[in-house]
């Protein structure tokens, strides 16, 4: 029984992975935003109202903020993915290796998602969001086709 539950929770590191990396992209996306503030010469009295500043950012700056903004709705879909995925090789059921190639495909995606935003390549940009939404949406079905 014991080497049984040790075998799943290995078989789930790919998507806890995918889940922890998909957050590091959002804890890395506020960089570029931070950078944005201190070109729009940041000072203490800013922190009152920190929205107000965007008209001061220069305009890869509110890129920078859209793209922030974005990163919270992008996890918001990808993380129940991942963690429906890791409960579901933690009851037994096999997923294939697309899923773990999905899973880790939306963090790379987002991170080149947020580059494209910031030097403004728009094809690009909307590529890797669709690309990145739609390994979400694969991950939920893999998912929601083994549990059946």
């Amino acid at each position: 029984m014991f080497l049984a539950k040790f075998s799943t929770q290995v078989h789930a590191a790919p998507y806890v992975w995918s889940l922890v990396l998909s957050f590091g992209v959002v804890l890395l996306s506020i960089s570029p935003l931070y950078v944005a503030r201190f070109k729009a010469q940041f000072e203490m009295s800013d922190l009152s109202s920190l929205r107000a500043m965007f008209d001061r950012y220069p305009a890869w700056g509110k890129r920078a903020s859209w793209a922030h903004q974005n990163s919270f709705e992008s996890f918001s879909l990808h993380a129940p993915a991942t963690i429906l995925a890791i409960l579901v090789v933690m009851n037994g059921l096999a997923l294939p290796a697309f899923a773990v190639v999905v899973a880790f495909a939306h963090p790379i995606l987002r991170a080149l998602y947020i580059v494209a935003y910031l030097v403004n390549i728009s094809l690009l940009r909307s590529v890797c969001w669709a690309l990145g939404l739609l390994c979400s949406g694969f991950l939920y079905g893999i998912c929601l086709s083994a549990m059946t």
